[in-house]
Parts: C-alpha cells; structure tokens; sequence
C-alpha cells in the first residue's frame, strides 16, 4: 500500500513526499544563510509575506538530486544554491552584441512562461514554443520580445534557427531485440535541434537522402531520441521509444514533452509533425491514423519479412 509518505511527491517527482520534504528544508535552509527569507509553496520557493526576493524553482533541482547519494545531499543544495544566487546577483547578461552569431533557437514549455508574454506565440509542437535565445557559460537567457534586438520575431527566429543548425550532437546508437535508436545528447540544446532535424539526418546520422519518416521524442532539453521508420521494426520502436521518453520525462531536468511523434517529409525536405500515438482512455493507447496509414503504405515484400 503507497502511504502519504511514500508516494511521488506531486510538485517534485521523482521524489516521494519524505525526501521532497527534505529538499525543501536544506533548500530553504540555505536560502537563509545567504540572507533570503523564502517559503515553500507548490515546487517553488518564494518571497515570505509578500516581501521582495526571488522566486527560485525547484523542480530541477528535485531532478538532479534524485540521482545522488542521500549523504550528499545538504553539499549538492548548498552548492546549487550558491551558484543559483551568485547569478542573481550579477543580474542579466548583457543583450547580445551580434544576435546573428549569438542567437540560438530553442524548445520551451508554454507551461514555464507567463501567459500574457506568449499568447500571440503558435506551438511548434503540442506544448511547446520555440524561443530565441543566448547561452553564456551555463546561462540561458529567453528574448521573449526580439524587439529589444531591433528584431522582428521571424528575423529573430530565423538567426536562431541557423545557429541551432551549427551546433553539433553527441550520438549513441542503442540496439535492443534488432531495433535501432538513435539517442542525441550534449547540451541543454540538444532536444532543440528537432528544430532542424533534416540536419540532424543528414550530419549527425549521416543519412544521405531524407527519409520517408521518423519517430522523434523530445522528452528533457538535453535528449532527443530519433528512429528512422524503413519497415515494420517502427512498431517495437515506438514502445521502446515511450519507454525511453516516459523515464526521462518525469525524471531527468528541464522536462520538455511526454509525447512520441511521427515527422514526415515534403518532397522539397519540410518536415510535417504528426502525433504517433492517440489516447483511447486514460490508461490506453493506441496508433495514430497517420502511424497506421504509414505503416499500410509499406511495401508488401518488407512487411512480410518483418511478419
């Protein structure tokens, strides 16, 4: 039986309810060391009664600790929160100089941005806004607004999209019952590069022409999980995939979507996002019809030697 204890916390998964607790405490603990009255409410640590200070998130950090010793615990808060405040207090990097080499796109959940600064933003992808952005050292900074810039957001957009399409992957190819994935990491702009992923086909999985499709998962901003649909293998791919996507999804940083997708190609290479999977009832799921089309359209000698 899960007690109130020993359930996931619901604000700091994947920790349950007693280490969330300690989190919290070592967390405010050191917040007041460095002279920051703060409270607890629902992930976050705030200003106590109303007062100025930060708001510091913790879900990340809820993350990040999951995967350390418990005995490291107050040393790994305490380093993290030193950091975290000396930032503050150097306060936002300065606008970038030359936005045409400094500007990098990037994925964002609408959920983690202020309703009325993107409500004139489409997704990109079922949740999801596509951001341009700096990176200094290990310092990311959002421009919402690319008027600040001097900007327009398509000019914006399109010098972050050539930035992204510069930087390079980390790739690893995991094989499992003669599945194939490719799993990409290397920064906190690696899920981003979906953004560009005809590049990333072409440079980083070295494929010479695009292909008909592929299953794509961004579940966290430092992973994007890539498998190249070519016969009936997409089937256990696209479990090993919701497997995969599911277990760093709720637990690695910076969490981006739970969701596995189907990108097909125009003849001119434009890449068409599609769900792969549609829920039947809350604990059900079943193909999409535009993974089930595909998967009909396959050529009869291919499936029947998948068969």
């Amino acid at each position: 039986m899960t007690t109130t204890e020993t359930r996931t916390d619901p604000h700091l998964s994947p920790l349950i309810v007693l280490q969330a607790d300690r989190l919290v405490a070592l967390s405010l603990a050191t917040c007041r060391r460095h002279g920051f009255a703060l409270e607890y409410d629902a992930g976050a640590l705030i200003p106590a009664d109303s007062s100025p200070g930060p708001i510091l998130g913790l879900t990340n950090l809820a993350r990040a600790i999951a995967q350390e010793d418990p005995d490291d615990w107050p040393q790994f808060v305490d380093t993290h929160f030193i950091e975290l405040l000396r930032r503050l207090d150097e306060g936002a990097p300065d606008p970038p100089n030359d936005p045409a080499r400094e500007l990098i796109q990037r994925l964002v959940p609408r959920s983690a941005l202020p309703p009325n600064w993107i409500d004139d933003r489409p997704d990109v992808l079922p949740g999801l806004l596509s951001v341009p952005a700096t990176l200094h050292d290990t310092t990311v900074t959002m421009y919402l607004d690319p008027t600040d810039l001097g900007l327009t957001w398509s000019a914006a957009e399109a010098l972050g999209l050539a930035n992204l399409r510069r930087r390079t992957d980390h790739l690893e190819l995991l094989e499992e019952d003669g599945v194939q994935l490719a799993r990409l990491t290397g920064d906190c702009f690696t899920a981003s590069r979906a953004l560009v992923l005809d590049t990333v086909l072409h440079e980083t999985l070295n494929l010479s022409e695009l292909p008909p499709a592929v299953l794509a998962a961004v579940p966290s901003r430092d992973l994007l999980l890539l498998h190249v649909v070519q016969d009936l293998s997409v089937l256990p791919a696209l479990g090993l995939l919701l497997h995969l996507t599911d277990r760093a999804h709720s637990q690695a940083p910076g969490p981006l979507s739970p969701d596995i997708h189907l990108v097909t190609f125009t003849p001119a290479g434009h890449p068409t996002w599609h769900p792969a999977t549609t829920t039947t009832s809350p604990t059900t799921l079943a193909l999409s019809p535009q993974l089930t089309t595909l998967i009909s359209s396959l050529p009869p000698e291919v499936r029947n030697e998948v068969e």
